[in-house]
């Protein structure tokens, strides 16, 4: 009889647990990054606000869009629109110097909240990050050496030769597309490659026009925009800021700020000023 109760008894507690459980417990909620995208589940304006500061990634050896001036101090006309923007959110301004490749994942993981140096806008790159709208539209130089303007003004006469890019920009693109049948050489950064093309070691570069009018303006005469021009079908390229995917209200403040700086010019006289300021530095 006792065996008999103990195994009723044991019986019964398993029904109550067994009932216990049908209620289901809440799940507590886990919004996490989604690693593909690189969205957030919270607001990196809000975050920008509550932090105090806006953090920017660029790369400051891109005159006269962002460098440094003799005091180690920020400038260019990126610059200047990372200031407005801030100035616009009501908060402090942390420029973050970088590797250009290195930004676009910087902003997909948050590390910083804006990529500013004179980002390309293209689909392929609109695929992982969201772009502002475009503050500028640059055309692109072949620099070569000066004694090369016209003998390097083909993509026949380039035909198996070495053409420089910065690593990780749209003009690397722009070497593969516009002259296949010549070799893509990348470096980390523009003075770098000059120096490649003064030497002899590479035919040319490809980059922004006011960033090769300042590589030729300081060669001393050693280099000089090819002759060279590429149609508006190979090159013509807006420029944006580049934003972590799932942040519309901050986007939103991005381009309220730079139709503001088109609208009355100011860009425009940052630009002028940057190219000016850069080329007394001999930059």
């Amino acid at each position: 009889m006792k065996k008999l109760f103990a195994f009723i008894l044991s019986l019964s507690m398993i029904f109550a647990l067994a009932a216990c459980g049908a209620e289901p417990v809440p799940a507590q909620s886990t919004e996490a990054p989604d690693v593909q995208t690189g969205t957030v589940s919270s607001s990196a304006l809000e975050k920008i606000k509550s932090a105090g500061k806006l953090v920017v990634g660029t790369e400051a050896q891109y005159a006269p869009y962002e460098f440094k001036d003799l005091d180690a101090n920020f400038a260019g006309c990126d610059i200047f629109l990372a200031e407005k923007i801030a100035e616009k959110l009501g908060v402090e301004l942390e420029i973050v110097d970088m590797a250009f490749d290195g930004i676009i994942p910087a902003a997909q993981a948050g590390q910083v909240d804006l990529g500013i140096a004179a980002f390309t806008n293209t689909p392929e790159r609109a695929e992982v990050i969201d772009f502002s709208d475009i503050y500028e539209v640059s055309l692109q130089y072949l620099v070569v050496a000066a004694e090369n303007v016209e003998k390097y003004s083909t993509k026949e006469a380039l035909s198996g030769l070495k053409i420089g890019s910065q690593k990780g920009t749209i003009q690397s693109n722009l070497v593969v597309s516009a002259f296949p049948d010549s070799e893509l050489f990348e470096l980390e950064k523009y003075p770098a490659l000059a120096l490649e093309v003064q030497n002899g070691n590479i035919a040319g570069l490809v980059v922004d026009a006011a960033v090769g009018d300042s590589l030729v303006a300081n060669s001393n005469g050693a280099l000089a925009v090819s002759a060279y021009e590429f149609t508006k079908e190979e090159a013509s390229f807006g420029k944006s800021v580049v934003i972590q995917k799932g942040n519309e209200d901050l986007v939103a403040v991005v381009n309220e700020v730079i139709a503001q700086v088109l609208a009355d010019g100011s860009y425009q006289k940052a630009y002028d000023d940057a190219v000016a300021h850069a080329a007394s530095l001999g930059l």
